[in-house]
């Protein structure tokens, strides 16, 4: 059931108090932004962003943008060529988002970048959520805070009509009102992918170069795009019922005996709980001396229908692999 209009806060010192408890606590809020209210939760933790999904009933899993404080703060979990950086000090707090490589100590939530090895990342400007985002202490993801498929919310009260949030912090009107542009990098080549809150002009103003476009066909690798799958070395094998002794188990429940290796989703069958595992427990399982990956049946209702997805984008044929 949809919260109420008692779920409103005006920003300031106590709402700024109050929403980073219930951040910590592992609980999606709604956060105003210049482009779209959106539903943060902490991107570090792998269940309060499977809240998201949950929440959203997102039929896929598609990347989600992480919010920061700071560039200085961004930098800490992904690594800036010059472009960016240059895009950074001129577009920074703003409507923008950039798609770079993630640390290899990068604590974000694998399933908030669902899978990919890039962060879609921004710094917002509006100043609520820059207070809230600096008394956090760490980045936030924020997707659009409605249920997916709806129109995007620009006001608080658009908000708590759609989704059991127990805070929204009432920032006012968006002054955007569309979501940011996204801007990725093929090598040292700046690609335009989803149109937004900053003009592609401007952005090739700044840069002196042409935004290359991408092709209908290309692999996604942001927000607002079809999803890439997430595919490991192994071949994936679904729906299994029994298993070969060297072949590792992905679970969901009860488990299956007789697995080389073996890690459960959820053995209490919580959807939450197994989207918050699936891209990490894929990647544990992966090992050069197992045959394959063995996946149980995971029930096809709420978050199991974009747990599916990925894992049937998973196993699909690719090449090499019949």
């Amino acid at each position: 059931m949809p919260a109420t209009e008692h779920a409103i806060f005006k920003p300031g010192a106590a709402t700024t108090t109050r929403a980073v408890a219930l951040l910590r606590a592992g609980l999606p809020i709604g956060l105003p932004t210049e482009t779209v209210y959106g539903l943060a939760a902490d991107a570090c933790d792998d269940k309060a962003v499977a809240r998201i999904f949950e929440m959203k009933g997102r039929p896929t899993f598609n990347p989600l943008i992480i919010h920061t404080a700071s560039a200085e703060m961004a930098e800490r979990f992904v690594d800036f060529p010059e472009a960016a950086r240059t895009l950074a000090r001129h577009f920074w707090p703003g409507p923008l988002t950039l798609v770079l490589p993630r640390k290899p100590d990068c604590p974000v939530s694998l399933l908030a970048s669902a899978g990919l090895d890039t962060l879609a990342i921004r710094v917002p400007a509006h100043p609520a959520a820059r207070d809230i985002l600096t008394a956090f202490g760490g980045p936030l993801a924020a997707p659009s805070a409605n249920r997916s498929g709806h129109v995007s919310p620009t006001t608080a009260w658009h908000v708590v009509e759609e989704l059991p949030v127990a805070l929204v912090v009432d920032g006012g009107a968006c002054t955007v009102g569309v979501e940011s542009t996204i801007v990725g990098f093929e090598g040292t080549t700046p690609l335009l992918l989803r149109p937004g809150g900053v003009a592609a002009e401007d952005i090739e103003a700044v840069l002196e170069q042409r935004l290359a476009r991408r092709a209908v066909n290309d692999a996604i690798n942001a927000p607002g795009q079809l999803n890439s799958h997430y595919a490991p070395n192994a071949g994936v094998r679904l729906d299994a019922a029994d298993v070969a002794a060297d072949e590792a188990l992905l679970a969901y429940g009860p488990p299956l005996t007789g697995a080389a290796l073996t890690l459960n989703l959820s053995p209490a069958g919580d959807l939450a709980e197994a989207a918050a595992n699936l891209f990490a427990m894929l990647r544990a399982l992966d090992h050069p001396g197992i045959s394959g990956i063995a996946v149980m049946p995971v029930p096809e209702t709420g978050l199991g229908q974009a747990i599916n997805d990925r894992l049937r984008r998973a196993a699909a044929p690719r090449e090499g692999r019949t």
